[in-house]
């Protein structure tokens, strides 16, 4: 999977995010938000404290990061099978 380049927060508790491919778009993640390990993002400046890491997750502090995977999903409204073909057919056979 093609891997996030930039990330910015956006207002709402959503990030705009690019990846790679040149696929780009807003990712809402309000329902997360108050949940959790996402109870830091209360303060709005560790929200706006998103970036990407050098292993490709998009990262708040050294606590908390989402999956760059489900996220390029989200973005571009793909399935699994259109950007990782054979991964359906990998998890019926484990």
């Amino acid at each position: 999977m093609t891997r996030p380049i930039e990330v910015k927060p956006r207002n709402g508790f959503r990030l705009w995010l690019r990846f790679a491919d040149g696929a780009e778009g807003v990712v809402d993640l309000s329902r997360l938000a108050g949940r959790g390990v996402f109870r830091c993002w209360a303060n709005a400046d560790a929200f706006e404290a998103v970036r990407v890491a050098e292993h490709g997750a998009v990262v708040w502090g050294d606590d908390v990061e989402l999956c760059p995977d489900a996220l390029y999903l989200k973005v571009t409204g793909k399935a699994v099978d259109e950007v990782m073909p054979g991964a359906a057919q990998l998890l019926c056979n484990a």
